[in-house]
C-alpha cells in the first residue's frame, strides 16, 4: 500500500503514476526471467525446447520438444543453466524455451 505521505513516480511503462516506494521494491527484486511465451521462470521448473539446437563443443542436437528439469537461474536473465542427460553444464537461452 502507498503511504500518504508517498511522492509518486511517472512510470514510462505503464505509463501511469505510481508510488515511489512499490517502484523501488519492483527495481530491487530484480529483472523477471521469462520463457518464449512470456511464462516466468524460477528455479526448479522444467522446459520444453521450442527449436532445434545445435550444441556448441558437444557435436550434437538437442531436438525441439527435449525436456529439460530442474533449471538454474543465472544473473543473466535472458539464460539459464541446466543439465541434460548427455551434456553437463548446459546453458540456454530463454528465447529457445517454453515453461512446461
Amino acid at each position: 500500500m502507498a503511504d500518504a505521505n508517498d511522492d509518486y513516480v511517472y512510470d514510462e511503462q505503464t505509463g501511469e503514476w505510481r508510488p515511489a516506494s512499490e517502484l523501488a521494491a519492483e527495481a530491487a527484486a530484480g529483472p523477471a526471467v521469462v520463457d518464449a511465451s512470456g511464462n516466468v521462470l524460477a528455479d526448479g521448473d522444467s522446459v520444453v525446447l521450442i527449436k532445434d539446437l545445435k550444441v556448441k563443443g558437444a557435436g550434437q542436437t538437442l531436438k525441439q520438444g527435449t525436456v529439460i528439469k530442474s533449471i538454474r537461474l543465472t544473473d543473466n536473465p535472458e539464460e539459464i543453466d541446466c543439465r541434460h542427460d548427455a551434456i553437463k553444464g548446459l546453458v540456454l537461452r530463454t528465447e529457445f524455451v517454453r515453461k512446461r
